[in-house]
């Protein structure tokens, strides 16, 4: 089977997974590249499949991401039989299943969700509004978080999508705390909001 440009720059990304250094990965592309080259200059094959795939900068530090088996574990770690976990475990999804930014997922209503079609409408940078898909898993955990989200309302109101006790709005900061808490009940190390949307760019690409 020919490698496509696809294959390689899984192979890569497989290198920064592992913990090799930009410079190395830049390295092993290199050697690559000398291969392909070699095939293309003595005919074997008519195209460069490594001429579009870019290799980290010499002090340029890779972005980490979570593996799909430590996404798993942290979507598994609120405890799901309460409201507040029940809430924990679908905006943890939704921000896997987005990619927002944490400021955008706290800024959400009820009204910017539709969850019958499975899209919501945020406001980001420069004030653009932009229509995201939500995805299967993140519209089945919204849909159990509506009576959560009720009692923890306790009868009051509020226009936010996610909120906590009594009605008060979740915060950028609530998400950051959140996120380390059950983190470190998942045992996994370095996990921010940052993190997950860069998980949910790799995981996008290699899917």
């Amino acid at each position: 089977q020919a490698l496509g440009k696809e294959e390689l720059t899984q192979f890569v990304m497989s290198l920064s997974r592992e913990g090799l250094s930009p410079r190395s990965v830049s390295r092993a592309l290199s050697a690559t590249r000398g291969f392909f080259r070699f095939l293309l200059l003595d005919g074997h094959i008519k195209a460069d499949p490594t001429a579009d795939i870019c290799a980290p900068q010499g002090g340029q530090t890779l972005p980490r991401f979570l593996t799909q088996e430590e996404v798993e574990r942290l979507l598994a770690a609120p405890d799901t039989t309460t409201p507040e976990g029940v809430r924990d475990r679908a905006l943890v999804e939704l921000l896997y299943a987005t990619g927002l930014r944490v400021s955008e997922l706290a800024a959400l209503t009820v009204a910017s969700v539709d969850i019958d079609r499975g899209i919501l409408f945020c406001t980001g940078k420069g004030s653009k509004q932009r229509r995201v898909p939500i995805g299967r898993s993140a519209v089945e955990w919204l849909q159990r978080y509506q009576p959560a989200r009720r009692v923890l309302l306790s009868g009051r109101e509020s226009q936010r999508l996610f909120v906590g006790y009594l009605g008060a709005p979740v915060t950028r900061q609530n998400v950051w705390a959140m996120l380390k808490r059950h983190a470190a009940k998942a045992q996994i190390r370095g996990v921010t909001p940052h993190v997950l949307r860069h998980s949910f760019a790799t995981h996008l690409l290699e899917h």
